[in-house]
């Protein structure tokens, strides 16, 4: 009996010319931040239309530093969503300010920019929206909200690398832009982000912030004037960050294949399984502005006399791993202890508790995505009540 492999729900993709390129960033004897990241930084300038670009160690740095030289910090509030990775909200405690959490639109799963409005305070200084899957909210709206209000817009664009809005891509329009480039992201330097900006004066900060608040003059002149951390990117992580954004439009390319297939697949396992009235939700069927970082369904957990966490073991033990991206923030014992609670965001709760990632990276193909909507599809029939 054939072997099937095991499918993971994300797998970096490297080139043998990347590897080629790290061994000699190895053997050059510098490989902590230097020539690489000066060129990586250069090529992602260029990327973003000319606007300035620093890396950082990863992507929870950008978004702390992007807070700092905001001037956002102790009795400011930052508004943003519940649906994300904690580190977007973990940031804005870690600055002293406090998270302001605005329920999803059930469809993008976003933040509800018509619920914002009302969820500001003479404390707010700052919204903070998540591009969930790497789908961007309406770009128009977030800022005609802004400037109504005269807030600062941090952008945590984790995960939409390569999405755009009505042509522009992400991070070439905007306030402060955040990107990640952690191993399962569209580009990936193994750990690493970079944050996008439009003030040189707040470039010059963030130089600094990211090394310990030190500048350096002339041969042996240097000082520090303002607290830093440790938050710079290597050479390392630079050099593949270069040979990714090279090949950036055949990974977004493949993506955008598979989610088109998973689109026709699902759709017509379940007219084959007989499942028309079963409510799995698929993602917004965006091929314009969306890098398809991930292809997330809801499952419909009214309709099953299993969990999600059932679901997940199933397609497991058939070869196929998945994700969870994300449960509600506020349902985590850090927050509860700081008072929110999970009901204050019924959407956002529902669709934590049901959210499920199927596999989407370059090396899959369309075969897989069909063993996985059949298997996927499978699974709900045999526990549908």
């Amino acid at each position: 009996m054939a072997h099937t492999p095991f499918i993971p729900f994300t797998r970096p993709s490297f080139d043998e010319a990347t590897i080629d390129a790290v061994g000699e960033v190895l053997r050059s004897g510098w490989v902590t931040s230097g020539p690489k990241l000066a060129e990586f930084e250069a090529a992602l300038s260029d990327y973003f239309g000319g606007l300035p670009v620093r890396c950082f160690a990863n992507g929870t740095a950008t978004m702390k530093i992007a807070l700092q030289v905001a001037g956002i910090g102790e009795g400011d509030e930052v508004i943003t969503t519940p649906i994300s990775w904690v580190a977007t909200s973990n940031v804005i405690l870690g600055v002293g300010a406090k998270p302001v959490f605005v329920d999803i639109d059930p469809v993008t799963r976003n933040l509800d920019l018509s619920k914002v409005a009302a969820a500001i305070s003479h404390k707010t200084r700052a919204i903070m929206p998540v591009y969930l899957a790497g789908l961007p909210v309406d770009m128009d709206k977030l800022y005609d909200l802004a400037q109504q209000h005269q807030l600062r817009v941090i952008e945590d664009a984790a995960q939409a690398f390569g999405s755009s809005w009505k042509g522009q891509k992400i991070g070439s329009i905007g306030d402060l832009v955040s990107f990640s480039f952690q191993a399962n992201k569209n580009l990936s330097t193994v750990e690493g982000g970079c944050l996008v900006f439009n003030n040189l004066d707040e470039v010059k900060l963030a130089e600094k912030l990211r090394l310990q608040g030190v500048t350096r003059q002339g041969m042996d002149g240097m000082d520090v004037d303002v607290l830093g951390g440790k938050d710079n990117l290597t050479d390392v992580n630079a050099v593949i960050g270069l040979h990714q954004l090279k090949q950036l439009p055949q990974f977004q390319a493949k993506r955008t294949e598979l989610a088109r297939h998973y689109f026709a697949s699902l759709r017509q396992e379940i007219q084959s399984a007989g499942l028309e009235s079963l409510h799995l939700e698929l993602p917004p069927e965006n091929f314009t502005d969306s890098n398809w970082h991930m292809f997330q369904v809801v499952l419909p957990l009214n309709q099953l006399q299993v969990d999600r966490a059932q679901v997940m073991t199933e397609l497991k033990g058939l070869g196929i791993g998945t994700g969870l991206h994300y449960p509600a923030i506020t349902g985590f014992s850090l927050y509860t202890k700081l008072g929110y609670q999970v009901s204050d965001t019924p959407i956002a709760e529902r669709i934590g508790r049901s959210i499920l990632t199927l596999p989407l990276f370059p090396g899959l193909n369309q075969s897989d995505v069909e063993r996985i909507c059949k298997s996927l599809v499978a699974i709900l029939k045999k526990h549908a009540k």
